[in-house]
């Protein structure tokens, strides 16, 4: 697979170089072309001029023969990596609504792919779609064999992973938050899966982080949009693998007065009783599925003792495809204490590594 390098026009950073091929990615008004199918990695909504996408992490691939292709971005995520046969050649940051092409590839079978790196709580984005030039043509593009779903909070999320500091600004933030170099697309990637990252940082089993308001996770997980507008009935998806880690949120920082919890016991409780049934829910949509839960011990372990009581409560009940993984370790150098891109980097390979000790976990 040849990487190529390239030259930044318009909304463009961070072209890749090749020696065979000058790529561009500039943004184009005039562009036409034929719609191309999208394959999608994520949860979409129909919207009328193309996918709405509001979780993080959603990608969206095209194959075709020839030398150039386009999308458009009508409603455009913070921050986009455009990658051509696996490799990124740009990364649009605050890209503008419209047309943009992708040129300068030698002739023959590519895939472009979009992948969506920023977090957006507020409102959808919406992808217009791909479109071929004339002289490009589409061709089919099978699916992954293999499928992982993610659930959890901002580590989940990738939350500052790029950061090098732990004291970050909202642009900050903003700007080092990358979805797809977080742990989740890594293990994904080592395994050629395909897979949805359905996360919301600050978000909990119970109780959000502080105690703010707004929907846990489990609350939100059943809607394609944040907006609870439309219920995500895809009998479609089918993970072979669920990884969940949630409990940071709930247990980070001291319950307040008027919190419906008496003491930590009283929440501990809870947690474990609503997160158990979280999973059974998910367990009756993928029968299937093998469920990892797993969690950080870096909180004096006390949230990795509380996510193991809920997996030794499913185990108890007959559910033999279930496991847990605790992790150690982490720096937590990154924003606000979250993982670092090292650590992305430790949970990815310890995942890997509990995946492949489980019997048969693709069947």
């Amino acid at each position: 697979m040849a990487r190529r390098t390239g030259t930044v026009l318009a909304l463009l950073l961070g072209i890749v170089a090749s020696a065979q091929a000058q790529v561009r990615v500039p943004a184009d008004p005039a562009l036409q072309g034929t719609p191309a199918t999208a394959a999608v990695g994520g949860r979409t909504e129909p919207h009328p001029a193309g996918l709405a996408h509001q979780w993080p992490g959603v990608y969206f691939e095209t194959a075709f023969d020839g030398s150039q292709a386009g999308f458009e971005l009508l409603a455009p995520p913070r921050t986009v990596h455009v990658l051509v046969d696996g490799g990124r050649i740009a990364t649009l940051r605050q890209p503008a609504r419209g047309r943009y092409r992708v040129d300068g590839l030698a002739a023959g079978r590519h895939v472009l792919r979009l992948e969506t790196a920023s977090e957006n709580q507020a409102t959808a984005h919406v992808f217009g779609g791909f479109l071929l030039p004339p002289g490009s043509r589409a061709l089919d593009l099978p699916p992954p064999a293999r499928r992982i779903e993610f659930i959890g909070d901002s580590h989940t999320v990738g939350y500052g992973s790029t950061s090098a500091t732990r004291e970050c600004s909202a642009e900050e933030v903003e700007a080092t938050t990358d979805t797809s170099a977080a742990f989740g697309p890594q293990v994904a990637r080592h395994y050629g899966a395909g897979y949805r990252i359905n996360a919301i940082s600050g978000r909990g089993v119970v109780r959000n982080y502080d105690g703010h308001a707004g929907d846990t996770l489990p609350a939100a997980w059943p809607y394609l949009l944040l907006s609870h507008q439309h219920p995500d009935d895809d009998a479609g998806w089918q993970p072979q693998l669920v990884v969940i880690a949630l409990g940071t949120n709930d247990f980070s920082t001291a319950l307040h007065e008027g919190e419906p919890w008496a003491d930590r016991a009283a929440l501990r409780e809870d947690y474990v009783r609503t997160y158990a049934g979280f999973v059974r829910q998910l367990r009756a949509r993928w029968p299937r599925a093998h469920f990892v839960l797993w969690a950080t011990e870096f909180f004096e372990g006390e949230i990795a003792s509380h996510a193991r009581q809920v997996v030794e409560t499913l185990r108890a009940e007959g559910d033999p495809r279930i496991s847990f993984l605790p992790v150690s370790g982490l720096d937590m150098q990154a924003c606000h204490w979250h993982p670092s891109a090292a650590d992305h980097r430790r949970l990815r390979d310890a995942l890997v590594a509990h995946i492949d000790a489980l019997p048969s976990p693709w069947d």
